[in-house]
């Protein structure tokens, strides 16, 4: 098989992109791959060192407050519509494969344009501008959340999961005592995506001292920016502070519960790997999408919500306290999550895209 995959921006949209690679790569080990991302953000520092061709374009998305840099966003649009014209002509590929993020506009539509088969798939629960623009020009669309089938044409679109539930199953659960931390005590994982969030660090640096003495354990992820001013506090006995844990899903193997944001695939992995969570969406993505991928889960009974703005005094500490000792609840979510879950996400979207090239 030969694929050209474009993502772009975030590990939400680079994650899924390389669990749909892996997975071709396991069924079919001879395909060929071209990733196409834009020329400034964090998958030109992913992809080439896993090996993958990489092509860039110039490209960036619709800024809604100040408009007038959208005439350079329409002009890098069609530019580099012309570009990947070339790039797709040039390596020929079985199909096109546009996994999120605003480079993959130009992608997906020049793959459409020249008739080669496309499949792109959402993440998020509330879709994108940019794959609702493209969904009248794809040949097939995959959602992770079942509630977002309505914002597609429905007799294109199927309900797959995130790829990245998959590739979670599959991997070996980590020793706790990687980070000092005691086999047969519960323990919650914090953590708030690769980079932290500074609010959230700020709010646990005040409310730290009132973990002391509670009988489960604690793993605390900074982000690698602001683990230094962490070094400073009196951290209690059952509380760990890490900068950033490669290949989370292992430790989440062991977590009890997981508080944390509510990106796309990060949900993915906790309903693949059912864990009880307390979700605090970021309030700095577009369209508020974290809060409504949080509600999916919520109404559900898998997950609690606090949003940030809500976070203050021991609120937090309160909500663990209560989940952590309440078995019922927790069992009640476990249950919940397995219902939600895709475990074979990665496979469903292989299997698709294969009819779509055979003509089936």
């Amino acid at each position: 098989m030969k694929v050209i995959i474009s993502a772009g921006g975030t590990g939400g949209h680079i994650y899924p992109a390389l669990a749909i690679i892996n997975k071709i790569k396991e069924r079919e080990p001879n395909s060929e791959f071209l990733y196409i991302g834009t020329h400034n953000r964090m998958e030109k520092d992913i992809i080439p060192p896993l090996g993958i061709p990489f092509k860039t374009i110039e490209i960036y998305g619709f800024n809604r407050k100040k408009l007038y840099r959208n005439f350079k966003t329409i002009k890098c649009f069609f530019k580099g519509y012309k570009e990947c014209k070339k790039l797709i002509k040039e390596f020929n590929p079985d199909i096109v494969i546009g996994v999120g993020g605003y480079v993959t506009g130009p992608v997906i539509y020049a793959a459409s344009k020249l008739g080669y088969p496309t499949f792109i798939h959402e993440q998020n629960s509330i879709s994108g501008k940019c794959n609702q623009f493209l969904s009248r020009y794809v040949s097939l669309i995959g959602v992770s959340f079942e509630s977002s089938i309505k914002d597609f044409p429905e007799y294109k679109t199927i309900y797959t999961g995130n790829p990245c539930s998959e590739d979670a199953i599959k991997k070996t659960a980590m020793d706790k005592k990687t980070f000092g931390l005691t086999e047969n005590k519960k323990l919650v994982l914090i953590v708030m995506g690769s980079l932290g969030s500074s609010r959230i660090n700020d709010f646990f640096k005040e409310s730290i001292s009132m973990f002391n003495d509670k009988e489960y354990e604690v793993l605390y992820v900074t982000g690698k920016d602001s683990y230094e001013s962490f070094k400073k506090l009196k951290i209690p006995n059952n509380v760990k502070i890490v900068p950033y844990i490669e290949n989370m899903t292992r430790i989440m193997k062991k977590t009890d519960i997981i508080v944390s944001r509510a990106g796309a695939s990060t949900l993915s992995e906790i309903t693949a790997l059912n864990i009880p969570s307390i979700l605090i969406p970021s309030p700095y993505v577009p369209d508020n999408h974290q809060f409504k991928n949080a509600l999916d889960l919520v109404q559900n009974e898998c997950a609690i919500m606090l949003e940030e703005s809500s976070l203050q005094g021991d609120n937090l500490v309160r909500t663990i306290d209560v989940l952590i000792n309440d078995d019922k609840k927790i069992k009640k979510m476990k249950t919940n999550l397995k219902k939600m879950s895709v475990p074979n996400s990665a496979t469903l979207i292989y299997e698709n895209i294969r009819k779509l090239i055979d003509g089936k």
